[in-house]
């Protein structure tokens, strides 16, 4: 069977659990040497590479926080020190933290803005100077929460807003250099960070549920697939798209 990302290489940001953990396995499955970032999860991100390896594939835990320019700079150096080159970047690092208004401080607003927002274009703008003369490939993973602005999530729905907008604005600046710029908007997703925040069997979670067509919520894979659609060339004339995925739930 053909691997649609044989001999490319990527770079998956907050990959140690969850969603980026997912893609980074995805990706590897389908030929890709991978680079798994992790912040604080070395345990984590080293049972990713682990199990990619065993499969066959090639992966490396680097760890750097996306919030700080130089982790990013050292990630970036690791990635091109291991494996020489740089096809894809999926920007998946990032944290969330509903809090209603009384509750926003400058703290609060920083911390999502420097890894959602900062860290998302230091990264890109890395993997811009990597990407050879054949273009490459930047994913980034934004939410449904940027359009449907749930309440307790201004600054976390604002961050993700950003995103889409970055996303839309780098497609443009970025395509003559045959870099391509996509993201994908989940909805509620079965993650451990769904988990630890109190989410799973909440009246959040019944209430989405009900009202999610495909009668259920999302999963780590069902993101995946994705990510390998848009660093692949079954989509090399889609670029500046933001695509839902969230079983037609109406957001």
């Amino acid at each position: 069977m053909s691997q649609k990302l044989k001999g490319q290489v990527a770079i998956v940001t907050g990959a140690s659990k969850g969603i980026g953990a997912a893609i980074a396995k995805r990706l590897a499955s389908e030929g890709a040497s991978v680079v798994v970032n992790y912040a604080s999860s070395k345990q984590g991100a080293d049972k990713v590479v682990s199990e990619i390896t065993a499969q066959g594939g090639k992966a490396i835990a680097v760890g750097a926080d996306l919030s700080k320019k130089t982790d990013i700079e050292k990630l970036f150096a690791e990635s091109k020190k291991a494996f020489g080159r740089l096809d894809i970047l999926v920007n998946n690092a990032g944290i969330f933290d509903f809090q209603p208004l009384e509750n926003v401080t400058e703290e609060h607003f920083q911390k999502h803005f420097n890894l959602n927002v900062l860290g998302l274009l230091l990264a890109s703008q890395a993997a811009a100077k990597q990407f050879g003369s054949e273009g490459g490939n930047i994913i980034n993973i934004s939410s449904v929460v940027s359009k449907l602005a749930p309440a307790g999530g201004s600054v976390y729905s604002a961050t993700k807003a950003a995103v889409d907008a970055i996303t839309k604005s780098l497609a443009k600046e970025l395509g003559p250099r045959r870099i391509r710029v996509n993201s994908i908007n989940p909805g509620m997703v079965a993650t451990e960070g769904w988990r630890s925040a109190g989410i799973a069997d909440s009246d959040f979670h019944k209430t989405v549920l009900a009202a999610t067509p495909l009668g259920r919520i999302g999963e780590p894979d069902d993101i995946a697939g994705a990510a390998v659609f848009l660093a692949s060339r079954d989509s090399s004339w889609l670029s500046g798209e933001t695509i839902t995925i969230a079983g037609a739930y109406p957001y």
